[in-house]
């Protein structure tokens, strides 16, 4: 083989390497879309920008304490370990659980503001923390790790 043709050679491998490295990250990030998007889906989720106000008093805004208290003590990381694990176990009321607990279901069933938020950021996270997914990709471990977790 001349200089010339181990060089083409060379960059012909490099080129299908590359090419091979971003079809198996697509198919990856892909993968994690897909099962992360039935959470968004699935639970009558109502983005509401309907506020109430007191009015015995001027501008002030009635919050939702419950869910204030309920998530003030958890890190953002312990929110979406805690939801990632309970849409990972596939069960409703846990799901549910997990909801009120980090903050982002009232009690009458609506979701808060920050829901949007948060799940819109929960794929950032899921692709930094692959390990931990890993550790809860079946029904039985994240039903585990949120039964051991969610009273913390």
């Amino acid at each position: 083989m001349t200089r010339n043709q181990k060089i083409a050679l060379g960059c012909g491998v490099a080129v299908v390497l590359g090419l091979f490295v971003l079809i198996v990250a697509g198919v990856l990030g892909f993968y994690f879309y897909q099962r992360q998007a039935p959470l968004t889906r699935s639970y009558g989720t109502n983005y509401n920008s309907n506020r109430n106000y007191n009015s015995n008093s001027t501008s002030e805004q009635n919050t939702n304490s419950e869910a204030d208290e309920a998530s003030s003590s958890l890190s953002d990381d312990e929110k979406h370990r805690l939801f990632q694990a309970a849409g990972a176990s596939q069960d409703n009321e846990l799901i549910q659980r997990v909801l009120k607990k980090i903050g982002f279901q009232k009690s009458d069933g609506t979701m808060t503001e920050d829901y949007s938020e948060f799940i819109k950021g929960h794929y950032d996270w899921a692709m930094k923390n692959l390990r931990f997914m890993q550790s809860v990709n079946t029904p039985e471990k994240a039903r585990a790790y949120v039964e051991a977790h969610i009273d913390d």
